[in-house]
């Protein structure tokens, strides 16, 4: 890749992306084989078991998400301090430190798999808690590796000029890496350990996550279309103080099954369901205010333009995925009357597509575009066929193995909790269901969609360079 980057903290974000592309890959092919071991369930049996397919899919996608979100931190700090990252050697130093931790945990999720019934399994191989499985001497580099980030972001923050974006950056990295430490410690209560695992889950992704690419959101429009700063700050400051409510609160709806009163299941289905509502309100009244200018600007013969298309792009399908994904698709199965007979079912599976998609990696597949159009020193960066088959076959295959799943979960929750009353006769009756393996063979049609949506995106990345359709 070129190096048009005026500060070393934008090419080392760079990195990251290119990491956090390449994981990207791995967790959409680990999802095709875990997709068609629901198929055709003898696939690489003993080789590669759906349990451990499916570890890596789920793992490889949190762990390119934190790429993408580190990288994308590093990107755009010189341009909201003023000034070079501080500690940039030491970054790039944790740069390969973290990667090479997760090159080995990986190789060991691949190769060793299981460990034995010993403490040893959760220190060498896996802890064993879903979406955070990695082994603890592989916990304590990550907590290293973010420990010297957050430095880094401090240390520049203080020492900069200090943005609004770049304040609520600073907050919600500390709140991000200290919810971590929560998913650290062991407890041989399965209910307690259960508990804190879920604020690491939830507080993670559903509030911390959620204001953090709100950031990028805000970034991202002023760059592209030049939006108002003040009114992307004065929607940030709105999803922090809607982050008490929508996050914490919320988080109430991971509790239905784990003792707490029953006064949690209204507050946390009622209180999720607004976390979406601060991103699509910034989106919308930029949108709107920046047409008012174009139309003045058209008014007076000149005219206003969108500096990165396809990044702007994969901001308006963030913009309504995250509204969609996490938020309506959510709010249809978390409320407890319905929990009761979703829960465990492909309903959740559903959500988690689309939500994670619409909600995080659309706004990194975004400032992915903004990383080549930085580096290759592009003034306006125009969609091109390539760029225009990505956005298109990924959202159209995550959108139909949203469907998919949705489908076959219907069929779960009538057939195996409504008419069996959750008992084993019904969890196979679903299973063999006609209904329900044609909603698996689709998700597994609609997640070959999705990976060839991918290569398109990696080949209109690495070629944007030299194409001549940018305006350098």
């Amino acid at each position: 890749m070129a190096n048009n980057l005026k500060f070393e903290s934008q090419r080392l974000g760079t990195w990251y992306f290119a990491v956090a592309a390449t994981l990207f890959g791995a967790q959409l092919l680990f999802g095709l084989i875990a997709a068609t071991q629901f198929v055709v369930p003898g696939f690489l049996f003993e080789t590669l078991d759906f349990s451990i397919a499916r570890m890596v899919h789920i793992n490889a996608l949190v762990v390119w998400l934190l790429y993408a979100m580190i990288g994308a931190v590093y990107y755009i700090m010189p341009d909201e301090t003023g000034i070079e990252t501080v500690g940039v050697g030491i970054g790039k130093l944790l740069f390969f430190v973290l990667t090479a931790a997760v090159t080995v945990v990986v190789l060991v999720y691949l190769f060793i798999q299981v460990g034995p019934a010993k403490e040893s399994t959760i220190w060498l191989i896996t802890e064993g808690r879903e979406y955070i499985e990695a082994p603890r001497w592989a916990d304590i580099g990550i907590v290293v590796v973010v420990l010297g980030f957050l430095a880094n972001v401090y240390l520049t923050a203080m020492k900069g000029e200090r943005t609004g974006i770049m304040t609520v950056i600073m907050a919600d990295l500390l709140a991000l890496a200290g919810l971590y430490l929560a998913g650290m410690f062991f407890t041989d209560n399965i209910s307690m350990d259960q508990y804190w695992w879920w604020w690491v889950i939830h507080l993670w992704v559903e509030a911390t996550w959620e204001v953090f690419v709100a950031c990028l959101a805000g970034y991202g429009l002023i760059k592209t279309i030049g939006a108002d700063r003040r009114i992307v700050e004065m929607w940030l400051w709105i999803e922090v103080s809607m982050l008490f409510g929508s996050g914490i609160l919320g988080i109430g709806h991971h509790y239905f099954w784990i003792g707490t009163p029953e006064y949690w299941w209204e507050i946390g289905a009622l209180f999720s369901a607004l976390e979406p509502v601060p991103l699509i309100g910034m989106f919308v009244h930029v949108l709107y205010d920046w047409g008012k200018e174009s139309g003045h600007a058209a008014a007076n013969g000149t005219k206003h333009t969108i500096s990165n298309t396809p990044a702007f792009s994969w901001f308006v399908v963030n913009t309504f995925g995250n509204f969609i994904g996490a938020g309506i698709w959510g709010f249809m199965h978390t409320l407890p009357q319905i929990n009761l007979y979703t829960h465990g079912t492909q309903w959740p599976a559903a959500h988690g597509h689309l939500a994670f998609y619409g909600a995080y990696a659309t706004i990194l597949i975004g400032m992915f575009y903004m990383g080549v159009q930085g580096s290759n020193g592009i003034k306006e960066l125009r969609a091109t066929f390539a760029s225009k088959m990505a956005i298109t076959l990924i959202t159209t295959g995550v959108v139909g193995m949203t469907i998919a799943l949705t489908a076959s979960a219907y069929v779960q929750t009538m057939v195996e909790r409504a008419q069996w009353g959750a008992t084993w006769e019904g969890f196979f009756a679903a299973q063999e269901s006609v209904w329900f393996m044609q909603g698996m063979g689709w998700r597994l049609a609609m997640g070959v969609v999705t990976f060839i949506g991918f290569i398109y995106l990696v080949k209109d990345l690495l070629s944007t360079g030299s194409n001549p359709k940018h305006v350098k």
